[in-house]
């Protein structure tokens, strides 16, 4: 099929974006790196009358860093995320979860704020975000706001953007040197959706880890934080704490079945990703899954 009809106009600042974004009222679509959006015109899923290309609005570009955190322009794409410096060195758990993300063709265009707007419950940079405290910012007409990654996911593609709101950076906290992260997923084959994913950050200890953050996607209509396998995870020595987690997953999650499989094989893939995680994050060789 073909795209339908529509308008097209290229924003140079984030004023002009909203200004822009005013005028085409609610049928006008924002482009940045596209690669969401022009699959749903290319099968009339979307039908915008404008769209309104803000891909080269400098002010939503750049990687800076604070003392306690790394700010990444909306506009970054995900394959800058893997090679910047910053990002590396601050937030390594990002630049991890790029090789998992579709396919190079993709990563050389999506950008992480189309990515965390659109979010898909199967993306790997929304997991990232939650698991990593990220602070979602954006800018409207009625201002700026500040927007915890945690509270940002509220279901299948819906998120706490308002009307005509627009990201514009995401700041993440630096890792702790005694911190750690991995993300891991399962697909059917390289560069398909995860069937069940994993963005986890713990700091070892002696007998375990600590502050466990554990994040699931593919397995809900948004970013699953597992309370109850965290809480498990921190609270016993790590032989009895994997088994204690991986039972309270039963309580935490609720995966829908679907062509890959039913709810029962998701929930067993989410227990063999938990142990693979911990014992990433510990330093371990990852178990057999069987």
């Amino acid at each position: 099929m073909k795209a339908p009809p529509f308008g097209y106009v290229r924003a140079s600042s984030i004023a002009e974006i909203l200004e822009l974004w005013e005028e085409a009222g609610d049928e006008g679509k924002l482009l940045a790196g596209g690669q969401s959006l022009l699959p749903t015109l290319a099968f009339r899923l979307s039908e915008p009358s404008a769209l309104i290309d803000i891909g080269r609005v400098g002010e939503l570009k750049g990687v800076t860093e604070t003392a306690d955190t790394v700010r990444v322009g909306a506009l970054t794409r995900h394959g800058e995320l893997e090679t910047n410096s910053l990002i590396r060195r601050h937030v390594p758990l990002l630049a991890e979860a790029v090789p998992l993300i579709a396919h190079p063709a993709i990563r050389t265009r999506g950008t992480i704020g189309g990515s965390l707007a659109f979010a898909d419950p199967a993306a790997e940079l929304p997991a990232c975000a939650v698991a990593l405290a990220a602070t979602i910012v954006t800018v409207s007409r009625l201002g700026e706001r500040r927007i915890g990654a945690e509270n940002f996911f509220q279901g299948i593609y819906t998120t706490a953007l308002r009307d005509r709101e627009l990201i514009v950076a995401v700041e993440f906290p630096k890792l702790r040197p005694d911190r750690r992260g991995t993300i891991l997923e399962l697909a059917r084959r390289s560069g398909d959706y995860a069937v069940a994913g994993i963005a986890a950050c713990a700091t070892p200890v002696e007998h375990g880890v600590e502050d466990p953050q554990l994040v699931f996607f593919g397995v809900g209509p948004a970013p699953v934080r597992a309370e109850r396998a965290m809480v498990a995870l921190a609270t016993r020595p790590l032989e009895e704490a994997l088994v204690a987690a991986k039972q309270a997953l039963a309580e935490d999650l609720d995966p829908p079945g679907d062509l890959h499989g039913g709810p029962e094989m998701k929930l067993h893939l989410c227990r063999v990703l938990l142990e693979r995680a911990v014992g990433r994050l510990i330093g371990q060789t990852e178990r057999s899954a069987a």
